[in-house]
């Protein structure tokens, strides 16, 4: 088994939608802002080598929506999710499985794409999983969340036929490896892979820690659904990922990839903030 990070760009997204109700005077400490408040974050996946599979977890925001749409976002970098498969040594077709964590734009854009007037999957080889709870939010969406879930980014999906559904329960199993936490808070049904791999278990976070900052306990998204039950999640994994020693994986952080979280006198802290690779 081998995991790898798979970055497929940069984005802006506004300050104060990331980190809600904390005070810009606060968070621009630890996270910089440009001149209209606007902050650049990853759009970071994972790869993971695993016997006969080759999952994929989250797929970036793709490169199929028009110019207006991607002006609000500031779309920045070198790296696509095709080139960084390549450097892995890996294309679009090798891989089996596409574990989308939940169905907004940014984390699953790039599983569908364009030909010519047709949107196919990006992965034709490749099973499509998501659990049923979250497919119904997300294709029948609140007025609130409908703009983070484009039908032309999930219904292909389902039209294709290569669409499967993970039970939407807790500690659901995907594989003898990886296990899926199931959380609400940010979206209804959103998926967290717990990989075990090399004695280690690694927690792909999602929108539930986007970056390490956002551990700390009121450091909320303004773009959770339910952020008091996304402020329960996040204090009941931490300490689960503090008792058991998990290293948490960040989707969104430019910089920090994975960390460990450590108790300390005043509370559950992030300790150290290392690559990927240094669990290889």
């Amino acid at each position: 088994m081998q995991i790898h990070s798979i970055n497929t760009g940069l984005f802006k997204l506004d300050g104060g939608a990331m980190f809600g109700v904390v005070p810009k005077s606060m968070w621009q400490r630890v996270y910089a802002a440009d001149d209209n408040n606007m902050c650049t974050w990853g759009m970071r996946c994972m790869l993971i080598e695993d016997g006969k599979q080759l999952i994929l977890i989250d797929t970036g925001i793709g490169n199929k929506q028009d110019d207006k749409f991607f002006s609000h976002f500031y779309l920045h970098g070198n790296d696509t999710l095709q080139k960084s498969l390549a450097t892995k040594g890996y294309s679009l077709d090798d891989v089996t499985d596409v574990i989308l964590t939940h169905l907004h734009f940014d984390h699953c854009g790039g599983a569908i794409v364009r030909d010519g007037e047709k949107l196919i999957p990006a992965f034709k080889n490749a099973t499509y999983w998501s659990n049923e709870t979250h497919w119904i939010n997300a294709t029948q969406p609140n007025a609130r969340e409908k703009a983070s879930f484009l039908k032309e980014n999930i219904l292909p999906i389902q039209e294709s036929g290569q669409l499967k559904f993970i039970e939407a329960k807790d500690n659901a199993v995907f594989n003898d490896n990886i296990h899926i936490k199931l959380v609400n808070g940010h979206t209804e049904g959103m998926m967290l892979p717990l990989i075990n791999y090399n004695g280690n278990k690694i927690l792909y976070c999602a929108d539930l820690y986007p970056s390490p900052h956002h551990v700390s306990l009121p450091w909320i998204m303004a773009y959770d659904m339910q952020p008091l039950v996304t402020l329960n999640e996040k204090e009941k994994i931490m300490k689960e990922a503090c008792d058991s020693n998990y290293t948490l994986f960040f989707e969104h952080d430019k910089d920090a990839e994975c960390a460990k979280l450590v108790q300390t006198e005043k509370g559950i802290k992030v300790g150290e903030v290392f690559p990927l690779a240094m669990c290889n």
